[in-house]
């Protein structure tokens, strides 16, 4: 038998698993500060508790690759302070983000997610690497149909041109 034939967690970690996970995870912290911040800023309801839901969900992905990295012997990356909490009404009008821009970063954190989530499946040997990961893809590709329905049902979201068929032209 060989070295990656037993349980997955008494194997070592490769150079790009080992980059990939410390990466995600700095990442990771500095999204959740972004979201906390954002909440600041956020005065839709619907939108506020997409933000919670993610900041909750974010830190349990930390918590999972804090656990993988440290069982592995590997120091961890810095954790940005928690922001203060500030009212709406106290940040001024032409300094707020708007909930639409905020919604927007939101959907490109997620799109970004995805693809980190699926470039670290792609490149692990570790069955349970590659499984939190997807574990992670899934639940970002679940944020990211509830940030696309708000988008859409808040009249936020900015399609790109659409393409109609020339053929329906020719009638």
């Amino acid at each position: 038998m060989g070295i990656l034939s037993g349980n997955p967690q008494d194997e070592p970690m490769h150079y790009g698993e080992v980059f990939g996970t410390w990466n995600y995870l700095l990442t990771a912290k500095s999204t959740i500060a972004g979201y906390q911040m954002q909440l600041n800023h956020a005065g839709d309801e619907d939108l506020k508790k997409i933000l919670k839901d993610s900041i909750e969900g974010g830190q349990e992905e930390v918590k999972q690759i804090e656990t993988l990295l440290k069982e592995n012997g590997i120091g961890l990356p810095p954790t940005p302070p928690e922001p203060p909490h500030a009212c709406l009404d106290d940040i001024p009008i032409g300094a707020r983000m708007p909930d639409p821009a905020i919604a927007a970063a939101l959907s490109a954190n997620v799109a970004s997610g995805l693809v980190a989530c699926s470039t670290a499946i792609g490149q692990s040997i570790r069955e349970d690497i590659a499984m939190m990961f997807g574990q992670f893809h899934m639940q970002k590709a679940q944020l990211g149909a509830k940030v696309l329905r708000l988008n859409k049902e808040k009249g936020w979201l900015i399609p790109p041109p659409l393409h109609k068929n020339k053929n329906e032209h020719c009638e």
